[in-house]
């Protein structure tokens, strides 16, 4: 278990959104310091409506609650890219072990007559409205609502690395971005005792942004290999930095390492709820390194790839995709 809380920068984005220019230039500079120093922070005045993530929340509860068979209706056979995916289905990088926890993946809504539609990288999402009315539009709400914030903190990211404003958002314009709804059941006797509700991992992703999550558990590994707690204020975005952005960085900016670890005493037999979104370029975009991160004392350190080629190299070594 973690020691202690993590030490993680707070910011308010709407310095950023409607600050003065010295608050913009703060926010950038905080943020960007922010994520190369733990590669983690939590945010304040996102916008976000506490109303329609809670209505989420609880439209995924009530799902997570049917019986199994209902539930696997809803499985796509594409590596979990849309739909449901079952308790103990996905495991960590270089572990087989299966995460105890069960999820939904909500991807991009494209309209029919775009270019992206229903092809391999964008399947349809479905959705379970015979059994949970109304789980269409909050979900998606949410997605518009974190796709916006993450544009937002991505435009702030490209002004500290002194780029185009532009220069992330236009990756993640129709980005095969995910919003991926968690349910981690209360611990039973007969689980694998090996396997945790989330093991150690880096994110996929440029960036992520995780709602409070209804229980404490996330923990982050330090430079110093210790692990320290993470927790989230009610109305707080914890917003960290995924593979895809340490990548382009040139490890300037970690992908840190975190967890979910299994709770003990009574939070032991209750479920444990989050919503993360995990912001994505759409696949043809090249994770392209930014100019002035490689440098004599810190050569490149990875070949360029395109986006759908890295996240598909990592579903299979998650057991998402063969």
């Amino acid at each position: 278990m973690a020691k202690a809380l993590a030490n993680i920068p707070t910011l308010n984005l709407q310095k950023f959104v409607n600050g003065t220019p010295e608050e913009r230039a703060q926010f950038v500079q905080e943020f960007g310091e922010g994520l190369k120093a733990i590669g983690f922070i939590k945010l304040e005045g996102h916008g976000i409506d506490s109303a329609l993530i809670r209505n989420t929340y609880d439209a995924f509860e009530k799902f997570f609650a049917l019986p199994t068979d209902v539930k696997e209706k809803y499985v796509h056979a594409q590596g979990g890219a849309r739909g449901y995916t079952g308790f103990g289905k996905e495991h960590a990088k270089n572990r087989t072990a299966g995460d105890l926890k069960e999820f939904w993946h909500t991807g991009q809504d494209l309209p029919e007559n775009h270019p992206l539609y229903n092809t391999p990288a964008y399947p349809p999402n479905i959705w379970p409205e015979a059994e949970i009315q109304g789980i269409t539009e909050n979900t998606l709400g949410l997605y518009r609502a974190l796709e916006n914030c993450a544009a937002q903190m991505l435009t702030a990211l490209a002004l500290y690395f002194n780029l185009e404003e532009d220069y992330f958002t236009r990756m993640i314009k129709d980005g095969n971005s995910v919003l991926r709804s968690l349910h981690y059941p209360p611990l039973e006797p007969g689980m694998d005792p090996n396997a945790v509700r989330a093991a150690e991992h880096e994110d996929i992703n440029l960036i992520t942004l995780l709602c409070e999550a209804t229980q404490s558990g996330l923990e982050i590994l330090t430079h110093d290999g210790e692990w320290l707690g993470v927790e989230a204020l009610e109305g707080q975005i914890v917003v960290d930095a995924g593979d895809m952005l340490s990548r382009m960085a040139n490890g300037v900016i970690p992908a840190t390492t975190h967890r979910v670890v299994n709770p003990e005493g009574e939070a032991a037999k209750v479920s444990r709820y989050s919503v993360p979104f995990f912001t994505h370029p759409r696949p043809e975009c090249v994770l392209e390194i930014i100019p002035g991160t490689v440098t004599e004392e810190n050569p490149l350190r990875a070949p360029v790839i395109t986006a759908g080629e890295f996240l598909n190299q990592r579903l299979r070594e998650i057991g998402l995709l063969k």
